[in-house]
């Protein structure tokens, strides 16, 4: 992450949705290939991607995005496929400037901010005790942090859905931490190692339920929908690395922990 914040000066690679520019869809059935190439001579910073029917495959529409403004976007697109693009009928045109588009980015930013510094204040106010709390809220960042740091390696672009699924993947995140560490501080009943079994046994099935879910509907929406497709690939990537997070970083921590203070 900080290689690539020294390279990009950003956090994470935005589409136009966060940085402003021009989104069309097209409900005709186009050759991708050749559209692409035509468009990265004459479009800056084109994007394409198809949507398809789920069980016959077939292409249903095709989405491009480009940081050009609606006006060359539409030229350019005519110019190629030789007919015109009647917004409403054959296609669809959506134009977002760069500055609400970097005031909506920074907006965002703050959100996740203060919902995870109120997160923190609440998991101290339970806990009341600072090592503890500390190993729920390392976890929690880290998910972030390790989620973020793996999709800008596989060079996803974040929309302002993808900012929103950080915010849920907070949740997600504490749910596990929160019970790992009620049952090591706040039960008596057997040894130490039989608490922090009991609370993985719990957890896991918590954790694979949802991530189970979450993958099977990020495999129907993909066809159809960008934003939900991006909403579930980030709270699948997060969930996966909240397991190990959990049920290594914070038992490690919480297990050292408690033995020292016996």
């Amino acid at each position: 992450m900080s290689a690539f914040y020294s390279k990009n000066n950003d956090f994470a690679y935005k589409d136009i949705s966060l940085t402003g520019g021009t989104s069309v869809t097209i409900y005709e059935k186009v050759d991708i290939l050749n559209l692409e190439e035509f468009l990265l001579e004459n479009l800056e910073d084109v994007n394409i991607r198809e949507v398809y029917d789920l069980v016959t495959r077939e292409q249903i529409a095709l989405i491009i995005e480009t940081k050009s403004d609606e006006v060359e976007a539409k030229k350019v697109l005519e110019e190629f496929l030789e007919y015109e693009l009647i917004n409403g009928e054959n296609a669809s045109f959506e134009f977002t400037g760069s500055s609400l588009s970097e005031s909506f980015y920074k907006q965002l930013l703050i959100a996740i901010l203060f919902a995870f510094i109120l997160m923190a204040i609440v998991v101290f106010l339970i806990f009341r005790i600072f090592i503890p709390s500390a190993a729920v809220i390392i976890a929690a960042f880290a998910d972030i942090l390790m989620t973020l740091t793996l999709i800008n390696i596989l060079g996803m672009k974040i929309s302002s859905a993808g900012i929103v699924a950080f915010l849920m993947l907070i949740g997600y995140s504490v749910d596990t931490d929160i019970l790992l560490t009620t049952r090591i501080l706040k039960r008596d009943e057997g040894s130490l190692n039989e608490r922090i079994y009991g609370a993985f046994k719990t957890g896991m099935t918590m954790t694979l339920t949802s991530l189970l879910a979450i993958a099977f509907a990020l495999f129907v929406v993909k066809s159809f929908s960008i934003v939900l497709t991006q909403i579930f690939t980030v709270l699948v990537i997060g969930l996966g690395f909240d397991l190990l997070n959990t049920w290594i970083t914070n038992v490690s921590i919480l297990k050292w922990y408690v033995e020292k203070k016996e």
